[in-house]
């Protein structure tokens, strides 16, 4: 392998892949990233892969001979991080050697490898359901959702974010067993000739893992919103495709939890409040709140258009703030752990806000008011004891 390349390029494509190398590999390669250069497209080509999440960039390169070799991801990405930008970067490696010459302006380093015939394959679907995907829409489900979801390992299934893919639409949803988010989208898919439903596509559903998710909410970004996304699923294999870049995922196996039977079929009491005001004075409250138990209590009293916002930091402090509202309802105290209510509030895009509950002890409804957004999100109140 023979090349010249950008270092700044370079640089970038191995932050990217090195997303995806674990950092407690359980095979020696699978901390490395694979570099295959090809003289007949001219690009460089990177791959990072822990066999659950897989990351595959291009970069141009003037290549005078092909090869392929992989690198320790941690310590070439170092290297070449600390390169001058200005500076192009020749690499070159033996046919059967197993470490590579960098060369820039201000010196020569020699790195070595693994050969990468050791690099797992990284998994592409060639059959199954194939799909083009809006990628604004995609990362408005991922984003509103994802934060809902476990950390807790134990909880297998609750750390992914389910999708269920029905006909042109989308529901999005997460929880962690006490609180659910929901996002339902409409015309996610981009409506083309080459991209019409199948009648032989029935609605499906798959569970993918949070932290793969974070790295596709991260490609979304990039992407040009104008060009869909190509996506793949066969067999628990989810494949994201753009111009230069591809994204693998394995899906989580197991049936994800029925999360709409948690969802009240009516409610007696609603609250209508300003989005940001309620945030603002949440936040001011969480600072007492944060030193003891995270926990707020809201107090409603039917004889006024004010709501009361408390906290009770044992030995600490206490402090409240009153929000108008608009009720529809009786007086009523509920409590809420307060990062629970921020994390949700924060994704909602609407200025006015609607909380729906019937009692202290029964799950309480956060929605937008007179939204396009079809947006649910669920918390289980925390027991107060008067």
């Amino acid at each position: 392998m023979k090349l010249n390349c950008s270092q700044s390029e370079l640089n970038a494509a191995l932050q990217l892949v090195s997303r995806a190398v674990s950092n407690r590999p359980t095979h020696p390669v699978l901390a490395n990233v694979l570099l295959a250069a090809d003289e007949v497209t001219g690009k460089l080509r990177l791959t990072g892969f822990d066999l659950s999440l897989g990351i595959q960039t291009s970069i141009s390169a003037s290549i005078e001979k092909s090869g392929a070799i992989t690198l320790p991801a941690k310590l070439f990405g170092e290297i070449v991080s600390k390169l001058s930008n200005d500076s192009p970067l020749m690499l070159t490696s033996d046919e059967n050697s197993q470490q590579v010459e960098l060369t820039s302006k201000s010196g020569t380093y020699q790195v070595r490898g693994m050969l990468a015939d050791d690099f797992p394959d990284l998994p592409l679907v060639e059959s199954g359901t194939s799909l083009k995907l809006n990628p604004l829409s995609l990362s408005s489900a991922i984003k509103s959702t994802l934060f809902a979801s476990s950390t807790d390992d134990a909880k297998q299934l609750l750390t992914g974010v389910n999708l269920t893919f029905d006909g042109y639409d989308i529901e999005s949803a997460a929880t962690d067993g006490h609180r659910l988010a929901i996002l339902n989208l409409n015309n996610i898919l981009s409506q083309s000739k080459d991209n019409e439903i199948s009648s032989s596509i029935k609605k499906f559903s798959i569970t993918l893992p949070s932290k793969s998710l974070r790295e596709v909410e991260k490609f979304l970004i990039t992407c040009d919103i104008s060009k869909p996304i190509n996506f793949f699923i066969d067999k628990g294999q989810v494949v994201f495709i753009s111009v230069d870049e591809i994204i693998t995922i394995r899906a989580l196996e197991g049936s994800y939890p029925n999360y709409s039977q948690l969802l009240p079929d009516k409610f007696s009491n609603t609250l209508e409040f300003d989005r940001k005001e309620f945030i603002a004075s949440l936040e001011r409250i969480a600072v007492l709140a944060d030193q003891h138990n995270n926990v707020i209590k809201i107090t409603v009293d039917d004889n006024s258009n004010l709501i009361k916002i408390s906290t009770d930091a044992q030995d600490i402090g206490t402090g409240f703030e009153s929000l108008p509202v608009v009720l529809k309802g009786e007086s009523f105290q509920i409590a809420f752990n307060v990062r629970y209510l921020l994390d949700g509030l924060k994704v909602i895009d609407s200025n006015m806000i609607k909380l729906s509950c019937n009692a202290p002890t029964t799950p309480a409804v956060f929605s937008p008011v007179n939204s396009d957004v079809n947006f649910t999100y669920l918390v289980m109140p925390v027991q107060i004891r008067n």
